[in-house]
Order: C-alpha cells, then structure tokens, then sequence
C-alpha cells in the first residue's frame, strides 16, 4: 500500500486520486506540527479563560449564548459528537470515506484549527490499519459543514458508531482494537473541529470527478468507433477547424478523436462514393460538445482541488497574533456549484452517446448496417431494447442534472438560514456516473458490431485493440441471447478504464489543461 507524504495546503488531484482510486494511505509532512500545536495552546488557554469564543466555551448554533464552564468542556465535545451522528441512509463507499480522511488531515494540518497533534496521528492510524467509519449518506445540507457524516467519522474517533475492519462491519471499539488502537478524548473544539468542514462533501465530488473523467476518456473512444461503424468522417475533427473556435478543451477532444480514427480502412473508404455531405450531429459535433463537458470538468477539478486543500471549519484559529475568529468557511457554496457543473457534463455525454447509439440501430440512418445490428432481423431483436435501456438512462441522467446549489433550505431554528446543498449535489454524481457507464457500455457493444459488419476493412489500429479488448469478454451477436451479463460486462470495461488502456491512455486529454 502507497504510502503519501502531504504538505498542507499543497495537496494535488493526483496526490487525492490516489487515495480515492488505489488506496493510498497519507501522513502528514511532520514540518505543520509546530503550528497545529501552537493553535492548540492558543485554544486551551481560551478554554480556561472567561472571555465567551464560539464553540470553546460555549454552545452550539442558536446555543451559542450558552456559556460553558472549563470543567466541561470534553463533555461538550462528546455530547456535540453523539448529537450530531444523525445521518441516515445507505453508507459512503470505503474509497469516499477514506478520501474523508485524507482531506480532513490536510485541513486539520494548515494549522487553524485547533486540534491536538493526538488528532492528526489518530487519523493517519486509521487510514494506515484499515479503519474505516461507516458513514451514512444523508444529512448534510452542505453548510456549517458536513456536520451529520462527519460526525460519524468523529464517532468512531471516540469509541462510539460502526467502522469496517478488513471488510467487516463492527461496532467502532471492536475495529479500533483489531487495529491496535484505543479510542480518544476530545480536547476544546476538537469535535467542532472535526464535524465543521466540507470534507464529505468534497470527497464525494472529487471520487465523481474521477470517475467522470475516465468515463468522459471512455467516451471519446465509444464516439471514434461509433464514428467508424457509420462511416462517419472526420473532417469535422481537423485541428483547424477547431482552432477556429478557440476552445483549448475542445481542441484536446478533437486531438483525440483524430488519434483514435488515424490509419481506418473504414475512414479512407468514406471519402469515395459517400453522397452524404454532412454526418448528423452526434458525430459531427462530439469536438464542440464533448470539448464543453471537458472544460466543465477541468473547472471542477481546480474549485475541488483548492477546497481540498482549505480550513473549512469554523472558528479559526490564528496564533500568530492569539485571535481566535468566526467565520464562514464551512459554506460548501464552490463544492455545490462545481457537482453541478459536473451534474450537466455528465448528462450531456449520455446525451449524445444516446443518439449515436439510437442512430446506429436505425436502418434509417446507419449507412448500410442491418436493423438493430443483428445478422437476422425479424427472427433475432439484436441490440434493440439494449438501446431503449440507454435512452431510459439517459433520461434518469437529464433528470438527475436540475440543480441542486439554488435549494436553500433554512435550518437551525434559522441560525443557518442559507445552505448550500453540497452533499447530496455531489452524491447524486454517483449514480450518474453509473447511469453513464452503462450507456456508454452499450454503445461500446452496438459500435464494435457496427465496426465488425464492414468487414473487410478495418478500423485503426487504437480502436482495433479496443475491439480486442470488448471480444475477450463479449463475443458478436448473432443469434439473441440473453444480454443482461454482457452489458454488465461493458460497462465495466467502460468503468475500469479498460477501454482507454486499450486504445493508449497518452491518447486522451487529462483534466489539468487550461480552464
């Protein structure tokens, strides 16, 4: 297991991705312990001091006026746990939680918190023996943080929740002794300081960004071998076309796409004897469209990127010059405009592998090919309900992509009256993102068919090793057969990045192009 050596505040996409996707475990670079245990002093002499500071010695939300004697503190801190893991639904992916973590020490590690070094060293130890808190998904509304999930982190941090341990779910202090660890007392502000921030929130947008990403480069290949099954050109797709636009995003789409298509058999035959003058959009306009979504997801990385790195729980502490200060980081206003942005790019690269899709089964508009691209039409439905399947998912996905950041809901007895919606703006990404790669499964199946029936030519060689790839797990159709475990199996290849490791993963653009 990789272990990662974090800088506060200078964490990268690929540092986080590492965590989310290949499980990497994180400690920090031991140069931010002079500060973290700086603004810990600071916060223990506020503790025991008689001026009011937020959530020190006080309580919480509408309780702020609520003093709170020195002598209680670490049960303030406790009861604000146990209060606060109230979340319900089905739990956080491990891979989500463990980005949680992550995120959480890189926050903790600028130094403005207020925590214990004993804090930092806690979740290190978690992520490094497999500890990992059981995390239910609903219950955030995305401001003053991700108090109900993070508060079953917190929990588990204490001795108290649910945490997985080599794959078994068991009551916290079970999964901390199997670990070899005791649970914690929190010191003053500690469990504000764990349960304010938008950790959740931006863990679950960053997993989707990746997952996105991968399927936007699968994307790119399914569009290319669609490209060939009808026969398409790829004039459209010239660098100075594209260049004309002025887009860096769709020039990289472009550049793909040109990649992918060079050296086709089927390609070259297009320019002899093809009487249509245009191809429809689908095919012609993937540089303009798929480029847009690229830019959206490039957008996204940087706002998630940089609130990967941020304070976000509240109050601050700056022991520079003693100040301890209110403020609103833990709005997760950024995080719930980027799933957003992410939540429209995911949905139009359904959208327009649908229609390639409903065009290649459509005898109407798929340049020769038979009907539903099966041998036999008529006896045999071939890929025909496989294709209404995809228009369903992609209809889920236009539904899925109506804004969550604009749905304020007051909470708090109004003390939080404006909210952002993060969490579950993110959350929905996950389901997308499957919807998607399901729809971009069933392309890769329909255009490989597509391809196959212009035998003997042949496409190019990337998109040759792609077809390689599908075969060893899904033979042709011929005959109807039941379908259900070859879409599965599409999809997966779609998902893994199976698909653009075929073609050649330097093909395809990355997300830290200009924004």
């Amino acid at each position: 297991m990789t272990e990662l050596i974090l800088h506060p505040g200078r964490a990268t996409l690929h540092h986080l991705a590492q965590v989310y996707a290949d499980g990497a475990t994180v400690r920090l670079d031991r140069a931010c312990r002079d500060r973290v245990e700086a603004a810990a002093r600071l916060v223990a002499r506020v503790a025991a001091g008689d001026e009011p500071v937020y959530g020190v010695n006080t309580g919480f939300g509408k309780l702020a006026q609520v003093r709170i004697a020195p002598a209680e503190t670490a049960a303030l801190q406790r009861n604000l746990i146990l209060s606060h893991a109230a979340g319900v639904g089905v739990p956080l992916g491990e891979a989500t939680v463990r980005l949680v973590l992550a995120l959480k020490l890189v926050s903790l590690g600028r130094g403005a918190s207020g925590v214990r070094w004993q804090i930092i060293e806690m979740l290190e130890a978690m992520l490094a023996r497999g500890v990992t808190p059981v995390v239910p998904g609903q219950g955030s509304v995305g401001a003053s943080g991700d108090l109900a999930p993070l508060a079953h982190v917190a929990a588990v941090m204490i001795g108290e929740g649910e945490a997985f341990h080599q794959g078994v779910r068991q009551p916290s202090r079970q999964a901390l002794a199997a670990a070899g660890l005791d649970p914690i007392e929190l010191g003053p502000k500690e469990g504000l300081a764990l349960i304010n921030g938008t950790q959740v929130s931006t863990a679950l947008a960053l997993g989707a960004l990746i997952e996105a990403h991968r399927l936007f480069c699968a994307a790119l290949a399914t569009g290319a071998l669609s490209t060939d099954a009808a026969m398409g050109s790829s004039a459209p797709f010239r660098a100075e076309v594209q260049d004309l636009r002025g887009h860096a995003a769709q020039a990289d789409a472009a550049a793909t796409l040109r990649a992918l298509l060079d050296g086709s058999e089927i390609r070259e035959s297009h320019r002899q004897g093809d009487e249509r003058v245009q191809d429809p959009y689908c095919l012609r306009c993937q540089p303009q469209v798929m480029g847009a979504c690229l830019q959206i997801l490039r957008q996204a990385a940087e706002t998630l990127v940089i609130e990967a790195n941020a304070v976000t729980d509240n109050p601050l502490v700056f022991p520079e010059d003693g100040t301890v200060v209110s403020g609103g980081n833990f709005h997760a206003e950024p995080v719930a405009f980027a799933a957003d942005q992410m939540a429209l790019a995911i949905a139009e690269i359904g959208s327009i592998a649908e229609r390639r899709i409903a065009m290649l089964v459509d005898p109407a508009l798929n340049f020769g090919l038979p009907p539903f691209l099966t041998p036999e039409p008529g006896v045999n439905s071939g890929y025909m309900i496989a294709e209404v399947t995809a228009a369903a998912l992609y209809s889920e996905n236009k539904q899925r992509a109506a804004p969550c950041s604009v749905d304020s809901t007051p909470t708090s007895a109004n003390q939080e009256d404006h909210v952002s919606m993060a969490a579950h703006a993110a959350r929905r990404l996950i389901e997308m993102n499957a919807n998607l790669s399901h729809i971009l499964g069933i392309e890769l199946l329909i255009a490989a068919q597509g391809v196959e029936f212009r035998a003997p030519l042949r496409t190019s060689a990337p998109l040759v090793r792609v077809l390689e790839a599908v075969r060893a797990r899904v033979p042709a159709l011929g005959q109807d057969r039941y379908m259900h475990p070859e879409l599965v199996r599409a999809s997966w290849l779609v998902r893994s990045g199976a698909v653009t490791e075929a073609a050649g993963e330097s093909l395809f653009p990355g997300l830290e192009g200009k924004t």
